[in-house]
């Protein structure tokens, strides 16, 4: 009997001890946090990224799988092709993440744009681009679409086409842009009542800012490690030429609403100006370009305001307005925030620069239409899970990470009842044992 006793013990102690394991784990997300994450780092590429090389015509561009990560690279005036095999069930969104470095020069117009065509080389949809808007280069994200509709342009299932191009002055940086890609697809709806207007009108007044206080949460390097926000008011430092990424859960018939504020500073001469000084950008879970807003920055503050966006609605995507397109489905939408590398020049680097965010997520979440798949599956949506990281304002990975430590330890628990129940068995037996032996004896 001791043998077993000892046994038991061992293996509650091991349950124990994963228990212990499981909860260290889901506080190293809190550790990385406080470190704040994406400050001097690189662009943090999606999970198990693979390198290819697009190709100079349709004919031996390589193919893409849906949800993988891709790294190429794109030179000035460049085109490259890529092949994906769509069915015709979903609308599908290719997006194309281009991240020259910090100190790279740019033009205004130059830029990005990512198309999808079908095998005749027709686009399957008007394309829009992407470039900066100033001199100061940063990730620039645009995507290649293809929308599901009645009678729409290429509707059917076989192989299609994405061609990246970019736009360069000619003394702009020669050098070639890394380029991240990625597949993703949207379900169709159930039934055959989909929406195919776009609404007429919607609010549109400013909305009140938060006030709350400030309450710090470093931004990532990008979309794929972008921190989680709710309606509130967020801190962040920043350097002169650094982007931050944000990421807040929107619902269907919700507005988004962001206000920046760059503050902050120490001069090194008597005045400075940056015409660009303050970037922010809002971003759909597609990673379409919503909005982009430029401020001035002269040393003491700047402050942009961003929506509020149109309500999230699947009709949204039929609208001629290039702002309200993009917010055609629920999800994560994110948030990029840039500061000059002027202001570099007329502001001490060993004193940082003071970012905050008010962010505000308004209306009553609405059931959203009906699809023939899960859309969070799809990556699209939001859960319960998505608004727990925004309040814990967790990123991707680190959401990643707890839900897996939830995952450990429900088998810990599970486990660790079994043991438990094993040994009360075993404690009865041993009980039994001895009262027989005594009345025997």
């Amino acid at each position: 009997m001791s043998r077993v006793r000892t046994g038991l013990a061992t293996a509650g102690a091991a349950a124990l001890c994963a228990a212990v394991t499981a909860v260290a784990a889901g506080a190293a997300p809190g550790a990385a946090y406080a470190a704040g994450p994406g400050e001097g780092s690189a662009y943090r590429t999606g999970p198990d990224s693979r390198r290819i090389e697009g190709g100079a015509n349709q004919a031996v561009g390589p193919t893409l799988e849906l949800g993988r990560f891709y790294e190429d690279t794109l030179a000035p005036a460049q085109e490259r092709f890529y092949q994906v095999v769509l069915d015709d069930r979903s609308s599908v969104y290719v997006t194309a993440v281009a991240r020259p470095g910090q100190q790279s020069k740019v033009a205004y117009g130059d830029g990005l744009e990512a198309i999808l065509l079908d095998t005749k080389g027709n686009s399957c949809s008007t394309p829009d681009g992407v470039s900066f808007g100033s001199e100061q280069a940063r990730p620039l994200a645009d995507a290649a679409v293809r929308r599901l509709e009645e009678d729409g342009k290429c509707q059917q299932a076989g192989p299609y086409y994405v061609k990246l191009t970019r736009t360069s002055a000619k003394d702009s940086d020669p050098a070639p842009w890394p380029v991240e890609l990625h597949m993703i697809r949207e379900p169709k709806l159930s039934g055959s009542n989909a929406p195919q207007t776009a609404p007429s009108a919607w609010p549109s007044a400013p909305v009140t800012q938060p006030s709350d206080q400030r309450v710090v949460r470093p931004g990532g390097t990008g979309f794929n490690d972008a921190r989680a926000l709710e309606t509130g008011v967020w801190g962040d430092t920043v350097q002169p030429g650094q982007t931050r990424f944000y990421r807040i859960p929107v619902d269907w018939g919700q507005q988004l609403s962001i206000g920046t504020e760059l503050t902050g500073g120490k001069l090194t001469q008597a005045s400075g100006y940056a015409g660009n000084g303050l970037v922010t950008e809002v971003y759909s879970p597609a990673r379409l370009m919503i909005a982009a807003v430029d401020e001035s920055y002269n040393g003491k503050q700047a402050q942009a305001a961003v929506g509020p966006l149109a309500p999230v609605a699947y009709e949204n995507r039929y609208a001629d307005a290039r702002e309200v397109r993009p917010v055609r489905t629920a999800g994560w939408y994110y948030l990029a925030v840039t500061v000059d590398k002027k202001v570099g020049e007329f502001t001490a680097q060993d004193v940082p620069l003071q970012l905050t965010l008010r962010v505000k997520v308004t209306g009553t979440a609405v059931p959203g239409p009906a699809y023939a798949e899960s859309l969070s599956a799809a990556g699209f949506g939001v859960g319960g899970d998505d608004r727990a990281a925004a309040r814990e304002g967790l990123t991707a990975p680190e959401a990643a990470d707890a839900a897996d430590t939830r995952s450990t330890m429900t088998v810990v628990a599970a486990a660790g009842f079994g043991t438990g129940t094993l040994l009360l068995l075993a404690l009865g037996g041993w009980m039994l044992l001895g009262r027989r032996s005594a009345t025997s004896g």
